[in-house]
């Protein structure tokens, strides 16, 4: 095992990053120097415990795994399952929990039904193409937004929506409602596939630890 080698982690910006940081320091992982509100770093380090952290928007942590720039990452289900990056999903974190989607107006359960050849918009584009077309084999014609996707049925521009719902409120107050659900979502951890070789100890001791502070919550 290489001591001298850090093992460095990027996690998903924002909310998903401070629980990260919270199930962490359960298991005596710390970096006193991400809790500097002002600071306007990029890297934080742990010098003692050869651990490097950065922070980064959802979409790009996958990247940085895939590639090595980072060995771990910790970002939602749905960025894994968009971005399809060759990376190991290895732990369900817990948190960060909801769902992906079809939404639309009641009117649409009928289209879904029959299998119509239909409008999806998303800002998922290849999660909702394979769900039609590899789930439930419908031929649908895919739009992608990258805004407020509940616009789209209601200015008609789609039949329905592929996203994520939490509580629901928004698609209520506009009059829309879930169809059908795609698949549920949470906080993953990811590994680099070298990574996961040439570190396999320290990881592996991780992981383990991480399953038994999420076992005792549970």
């Amino acid at each position: 095992m290489n001591t001298d080698r850090y093992l460095t982690f990027a996690l998903g910006k924002g909310r998903l990053a401070k629980k990260t940081l919270e199930l962490f320091e359960k298991i005596g992982i710390t970096c006193e120097e991400m809790k500097d509100k002002d600071s306007r770093k990029l890297i934080f380090v742990n010098e003692e415990l050869k651990l490097r952290f950065f922070l980064a928007k959802g979409p790009d942590v996958p990247t940085y795994v895939e590639y090595g720039a980072a060995d771990i990452g910790v970002v939602g289900k749905d960025t894994i399952l968009e971005e399809a990056r060759r990376v190991y999903e290895v732990l369900d974190l817990g948190f960060g929990k909801c769902r992906m989607c079809v939404c639309g107006p009641e009117s649409a359960k009928e289209l879904l039904e029959h299998h119509e050849r239909i409008r999806v918009a998303s800002k998922y584009p290849k999660i909702a193409k394979d769900y039609f077309y590899n789930q439930k084999h419908q031929t649908v014609d895919i739009i992608k937004l990258n805004g407020s996707v509940e616009l789209g049925p209601l200015v008609e521009l789609s039949d329905v929506i592929v996203d994520i719902v939490e509580t629901g409120s928004t698609l209520r107050e506009n009059g829309l409602t879930v169809l059908e659900e795609v698949c549920p979502l949470s906080a993953r951890m990811i590994v680099n596939q070298v990574s996961m070789q040439m570190e396999q100890e320290r990881i592996g001791k991780l992981i383990k630890d991480l399953k038994d502070v999420l076992k005792e919550e549970a």
